[in-house]
């Protein structure tokens, strides 16, 4: 952890606290549980891509539908983010267990998600060995491995090194700005330690969304996720540096470098702040509005949609559900007319329902991503 006392930390940390905030009361709180569901999308992808698993965004969208590809090699990763959609799910729900920096719980995270994996995806190979080691979901890791120059702790050290990890970052011993702070630091040295054999980044990645939302600036609208992916050069090197010893007497008390713990501090939430601002632009009620609205013009133009489908989207973005039997007033059309539109609009997925015949609400349907949420996503 970075000594206190730095006011740049602290300054970023509270700029975060306040944009964060201002977000979570951005979105009516229906329209934000189906944005919720776009963003945990989105970071599945991100985290995936940061570790070489490129899913394309319209394959996890098959995958949530239970349609998976016939090639292995795709349904295996279409099956991986899955299991990462599911256990965001479950911890944007709130139902995380064990204190967050306890190693029961980064072991729940890791069971959480492995077991929902394929077998193809549970062996990692030894790169000085060759030698084959099974992935077991939940459990550290019982040898040795090597990330890159980096040597982990031994694995007959990792409890008494996830002891001090949870002492270092327990949130109710720390200030509201510490607890900040200590997102970032937790998230490289968790990885430093690097408990099991694979699977670490997407678990420690989670594990930094589950923090943030323990404390209260975490929430299921923005990712920091995104933000890594798109620098994912700066991270790599940054957790890199911050791997090394310490640099002298004036570089910390420990045995790693503070400075180089401190920098990538100053990386991990600058990176939260840029997000959760990419975040506001997007969900300003009246640029997302004229976005839609482009788009169902578009569409109309095109006979892809039937005219009135705006209104309804407006009325369900405004409102945050209605209910189906209002759709020819909100359209202004007759009853008929009124119900094509929507059940139109329903059949495309851009107006969900938890029943066949409950409240509508908004639905972000791959096909209108790149409309309504631009540059959420890879250009390609």
């Amino acid at each position: 952890m970075p000594e206190e006392g730095s006011r740049e930390l602290e300054d970023l940390a509270f700029t975060l606290v306040e944009k964060a905030s201002a977000l979570a009361g951005q979105a009516n709180p229906t329209v934000a549980q189906s944005i919720g569901d776009l963003v945990r999308s989105m970071n599945c992808y991100y985290s995936n891509l940061i570790e070489g698993h490129d899913t394309h965004p319209r394959d996890i969208e098959r995958a949530l539908a239970n349609d998976y590809s016939s090639d292995p090699k795709k349904r295996a990763l279409q099956l991986e983010a899955r299991a990462h959609i599911e256990l965001q799910q479950i911890i944007d729900s709130g139902g995380a267990k064990y204190g967050i920096v306890e190693a029961d719980c980064i072991r729940w995270l890791h069971n959480e998600f492995c077991s929902r994996l394929p077998e193809t995806l549970l062996w990692v190979k030894n790169p000085d060995t060759g030698k084959r080691v099974r992935v077991i979901s939940g459990k550290f890791r019982d040898g040795g491995v090597q990330v890159g120059q980096h040597i982990p702790p031994p694995a007959d050290s990792l409890e008494r090194f996830m002891k001090r990890f949870e002492d270092a970052y327990a949130p109710d011993k720390l200030s509201k700005l510490r607890r900040v702070i200590a997102v970032a630091a937790s998230h490289h040295r968790l990885l430093w330690i690097h408990p099991f054999y694979d699977g670490n980044g997407r678990v420690v990645r989670m594990y930094s969304h589950a923090y943030l939302k323990e404390i209260g600036i975490g929430s299921s609208l923005w990712s920091v996720s995104r933000g890594l992916a798109r620098q994912v050069n700066d991270y790599k090197r940054l957790l890199m540096a911050a791997d090394n010893p310490r640099q002298g007497d004036l570089d910390g008390r420990g045995n790693l470098s503070s400075k180089s713990l401190k920098d990538f501090c100053v990386f991990f939430l600058e990176t939260c702040i840029d997000q959760v601002d990419f975040m506001e632009t997007m969900l300003k009620p009246t640029e997302l509005v004229r976005r839609i609205e482009r788009y169902t013009n578009e569409a109309i133009h095109m006979k892809k949609l039937p005219k009135g489908s705006f209104q309804l989207l407006r009325e369900a973005l405004h409102a945050g559900e209605f209910k189906r039997g209002r759709a020819p007033e909100i359209t202004g059309y007759k009853e008929r007319q009124g119900q094509i539109v929507l059940n139109t609009l329903v059949k495309k997925g851009l107006l969900i329902a938890d029943t066949p015949k409950g409240a509508v609400r908004l639905g972000f349907p791959n096909e209108v991503v790149e409309w309504w949420f631009p540059l959420l996503y890879p250009a390609s």
